[in-house]
């Protein structure tokens, strides 16, 4: 990887070195990583920054494993990689094995190097490393917005009076979950994590997961409906409700959705290197846990719901991230209007 690199960087001078050239080229790369090994390795040091930044922000599962993958990856491309080895030609490199061997979409590969780019910031910050290559390297990766997957009102309702077969009861805890965040815009792992005692009189109290907001979430009739449901069924941990695991709740969904025919078809465009990709899938197979929080959001825009009133609920700190809804929410009410011309 290191005389690959030298050629690449004689080549870029525009220089055909000599073998002496290349030899005192190859030397001082080995020396500066020797030091730079035998100090701080470079996978071990990543077990650091995980153990560390993982404590200190409270990552959740979910957030372990998603560094999980990032190392595999890594280790993956060059198990012998240091800190000062990630120069714009080993970063390149990269990103086309990412592309090429990985297959990852333009998207996958920003997110990639995103968690990248943090874990070698944390390194300078701790003096393992003066190598700064990475806060100027920039590749062109073309990416488009992605899709916001929700249920509108009509789907909402199909899917909540589906008659689930006997033979499919399994699927009924797994619906009742997904309306309750439909109802009440929690995410999977705050509801997971609601309690007996986070249910008051006509409200629920929620310290989230993610961000450790504080939010008051008043009980519509829906959302109370499911939590009387269950009020005299005894759970583990003294839970509100019947929540499994999210990649089976995932799984599960996705079933339910079928049968009950949520099946418009979704255009998602995205990118893998130049090369633009359109695919159409029917709703039901993108539908997950988290179309329940979105589900929530747009309609009650699509209702008229002031959007800072929807934030309060949320926890969402800035109109940027609810812009995507609010878009959505307005063309509901447009298509809505333009009923009026079919009388």
């Amino acid at each position: 990887a290191d005389i690959q690199t030298i050629f690449k960087e004689f080549e870029i001078a525009e220089t055909i070195p000599t073998p002496q050239q290349v030899k005192t080229a190859f030397t001082e790369k080995q020396k500066g990583k020797t030091i730079d090994t035998l100090k701080h390795p470079f996978f071990e040091m990543f077990d650091d920054f995980v153990k560390e930044r993982g404590a200190k922000n409270d990552w959740t599962f979910s957030t372990y494993e998603k560094f999980a993958s990032v190392k595999n990856h890594l280790l993956a491309f060059d198990k012998d990689i240091q800190f000062n080895d990630w120069n714009e030609f080993r970063l390149t490199d990269y990103v086309n094995y990412l592309r090429a061997e990985k297959k990852m979409r333009n998207s996958t590969i920003d997110n990639q190097l995103d968690f990248l780019r943090w874990f070698l910031r944390w390194g300078i910050e701790r003096g393992y490393s003066e190598n700064r290559a990475f806060e100027v390297f920039k590749p062109k990766l073309k990416t488009t917005q992605k899709k916001v997957i929700f249920l509108t009102w009509e789907e909402l309702n199909r899917l909540r009076e589906y008659p689930i077969p006997e033979s499919k009861k399994y699927l009924e805890r797994v619906r009742d979950v997904f309306l309750f965040c439909c109802f009440t815009g929690l995410r999977y792992s705050d509801v997971f994590n609601l309690r007996r005692s986070d249910v008051k009189s006509g409200h629920i109290e929620v310290t989230t997961v993610k961000t450790a907001d504080s939010l008051t979430i008043e009980l519509n009739n829906h959302s109370k409906t499911i939590l009387d449901k269950y009020k005299d069924t005894a759970f583990e941990d003294d839970k509100a409700l019947p929540v499994i695991s999210n990649q089976k709740m995932n799984d599960y969904l996705k079933e339910l959705a079928e049968l009950a025919q949520i099946n418009e078809p979704v255009r998602e465009t995205y990118y893998k290197g130049n090369e633009r990709i359109d695919e159409v899938t029917p709703k039901y197979a993108l539908l997950g846990t988290h179309a329940g929080r979105r589900t929530f959001i747009c309609n009650a825009l699509s209702l008229g719901i002031p959007a800072q009133v929807v934030m309060k609920w949320t926890g969402h700190s800035d109109y940027k991230a609810m812009k995507p809804y609010i878009d959505i929410a307005d063309d509901i009410k447009a298509n809505a209007m333009d009923k009026f011309n079919q009388l």
